[in-house]
């Protein structure tokens, strides 16, 4: 690790002081040119005892605005402290955990995964108009029928088309045949140009896409592509689970990353994080915002700078270490669930270094599926699948009151079959 450490929690409040230090100060400064301040103090007082105690607390009072993108030329002055604190962010995710060299990545803390994805694509479809020419209706979207809706959010919003890759039932991978007929297809019907999603775990079964299979089909057809790596879900979980995985910016093909902070990390919602390889992020330049010093290369605009911060603290509390002995207990948790339910010789589906456990709803009796909130596929009769996600807040005692439940229903479902 170059940039991840663990830090005293003396540190880490010295830190964040020193960048809020480096800000503009909405209580004390003359600013007469922003169309922003601290918030309302008769709301949230900002000189409550308790704010000396808790750095992020005291950067939502605060109220940075980290609008930009602050790897890639200039940003606004008036918040370079918590800048700072976001480019450190930024190293610490794409350097140390995806594998990125130092000052070779564009990238921000946005306000969530879906946000981030619409961003990869539009940065996608914008480099194939502004290198190729390309127009919309020559370019698609590659995206698996488990993948997150934001893809075709994504669609919908840049006026380009998705093509859904079927997958297998039981396994969740991509039927590489059927990607291979689908792309020969697509290109008979004009698309030159392709925009790959490939997915990091995914929302509802955690099966992680191998980026592999879109190259090596899409590179057969000599076309355009770029590569696009979902980890939204995964992206905070999988690097440390599996030490040997190469989803990452050691493979060239690989062009950005998704990860969403407010899953596994449990920063506040709404924090995202975006990375992209150099030479890409300008094709969304946004001129027009002249207004912003460095103008404007994301899809959001103006965003908190204490996001930014939450992450920083989250990271730097933990360290790799810690954060790896976090991820490694909800293994073991998962492990457990998954053999409780050998046990009982109900089939799931589980990607091995995930901590999500998929049952199929026939197994599932729909009192306990509410009862514990068990998320389905689809929220009607259709329902296939019901998702069960070890978040840290799920213990093994919680998991063995589940398990005598179920089979509980399955004890009394075969008395009544025997009554029959």
């Amino acid at each position: 690790m170059i940039f991840w450490k663990k830090l005293k929690q003396e540190q880490l409040k010295a830190r964040v002081q020193k960048a809020l230090q480096e800000n503009v100060n909405f209580s004390n400064d003359a600013s007469l040119g922003y169309p922003a301040s601290k918030l309302d103090g008769q709301v949230f007082y900002d000189d409550a005892p308790f704010l000396k105690d808790a750095p992020t607390l005291q950067t939502y009072v605060a109220n940075p605005n980290n609008i930009g993108c602050h790897t890639f030329g200039t940003s606004e002055t008036a918040f370079s402290g918590t800048q700072e604190i976001e480019r450190e962010v930024l190293n610490v995710l794409a350097v140390d955990v995806f594998k990125a060299k130092e000052n070779e990545f564009d990238g921000y803390i946005a306000p969530g995964g879906t946000e981030a994805n619409i961003q990869a694509i539009w940065i996608f479809r914008n480099y194939f108009m502004n290198h190729f020419d390309a127009k919309a209706d020559e370019i698609a979207i590659l995206a698996s029928e488990d993948t997150h809706y934001s893809i075709p959010k994504a669609a919908n919003l840049l006026q380009i088309d998705w093509i859904k890759i079927p997958v297998n039932f039981n396994s969740r991978a991509i039927e590489i045949q059927n990607l291979d007929n689908i792309i020969t297809g697509a290109k008979s019907k004009g698309k030159k140009y392709f925009i790959a999603i490939s997915n990091l775990g995914t929302t509802m079964f955690g099966s992680v896409d191998n980026p592999d299979d879109y190259i090596m089909v899409l590179e057969k057809h000599s076309v355009a592509y770029k590569l696009h790596i979902d980890g939204a879900y995964g992206g905070f979980v999988y690097p440390f689970s599996n030490e040997n995985s190469s989803i990452n910016f050691s493979n060239p093909k690989i062009s950005s990353i998704t990860i969403d902070a407010h899953k596994m990390l449990q920063a506040p919602y709404g924090t995202g994080v975006f990375i992209c390889r150099k030479g890409l992020i300008e094709n969304v330049l946004t001129k027009e915002a002249e207004y912003v010093e460095g103008m404007d290369l994301t899809l959001c605009g103006s965003r908190s700078g204490a996001n930014a911060v939450a992450v920083w603290m989250i990271l730097f509390t933990y360290g790799p270490f810690g954060w790896f002995e976090k991820v490694s207990i909800l293994q073991m948790r998962t492990k457990f669930l998954c053999n409780e339910l050998d046990k009982l010789d109900i089939p799931y589906f589980r990607e091995p270094n995930m901590n999500i456990v998929t049952i199929q709803a026939k197994n599932i009796p729909h009192h306990l599926a509410e009862k514990y909130d068990l998320v389905p596929q689809q929220h009607n009769e259709d329902n296939k699948w019901y998702k069960i996600v070890l978040m840290y807040h799920v213990e093994v005692e919680h998991l063995t009151t589940f398990i005598d439940e179920l089979k509980l229903s399955i004890n009394d479902k075969e008395r009544n079959k025997e009554k029959v």
